[in-house]
């Protein structure tokens, strides 16, 4: 057999044979598509966790921590005499949004991680609660509680002095503000119920 020489492969004197160039395809193809899942991959998993890091990285960190049980319920006791409209500032899931509604009221969360709030939204669908209970994607700081009779806090203590003074501009003498696990840092409560993480203050 002859020798091929390295001059005629450089110019094109030898032919390569179909099934290298086939698989040589096939491995082109198979490096795209690695790369395109791989990709896809990343951004779907920045597009679900992005939401849920970003609130920690602003200036004043508001995790999500579910309410429990018996939270939800010493938040709608010390609101059993109340009616009107509520407010849950950070409702996270909407436990207490949903929980309120049922109760009466005409209950509104506000939340910055839309996923929360698209999940909140399809759990109030589920239950019938659509026209009693709403959601919104939005920061508190932007927002005016004026249009509140009741509102529910769930805060850290970095943002409670801010937010009091806030509360205080805009509400009503009628409103009440009920704070979970972390209470105002001038207000006097009127109530508390509970004990630990799960105690609230009314004001």
């Amino acid at each position: 057999k002859k020798r091929i020489k390295q001059e005629e492969v450089e110019e094109g004197l030898v032919c390569t044979p179909k099934s290298e160039v086939k698989e040589t395809k096939s491995r082109s193809r198979l490096g795209v598509m690695a790369t395109a899942v791989l990709g896809g991959s990343l951004v779907a998993l920045y597009a679900v966790a992005a939401p849920f890091v970003t609130p920690a990285l602003r200036k004043v960190c508001l995790p999500f921590v579910p309410a429990s049980p018996a939270q939800v319920e010493n938040v709608l006791r010390v609101l059993q005499s109340r009616a009107g409209t509520l407010v849950d500032v950070g409702s996270g899931d909407g436990r207490i949004v949903m929980a309120a509604a049922r109760r009466g009221f005409q209950a509104s969360g506000l939340e910055l991680n839309p996923w929360l709030v698209w999940f909140s939204r399809y759990k109030a669908w589920r239950a019938g609660l659509q026209r009693s209970a709403c959601f919104h994607i939005c920061d508190l700081w932007k927002v005016s509680f004026s249009q509140y009779s009741n509102v529910v806090v769930f805060g850290v203590p970095q943002m409670m002095e801010q937010l009091e003074q806030k509360l205080a501009s805009e509400l009503s003498s009628t409103a009440v503000v009920v704070a979970c696990r972390f209470p105002f840092p001038n207000w006097v409560p009127e109530r508390t119920a509970g004990e630990g993480i799960d105690t609230v203050w009314l004001y």
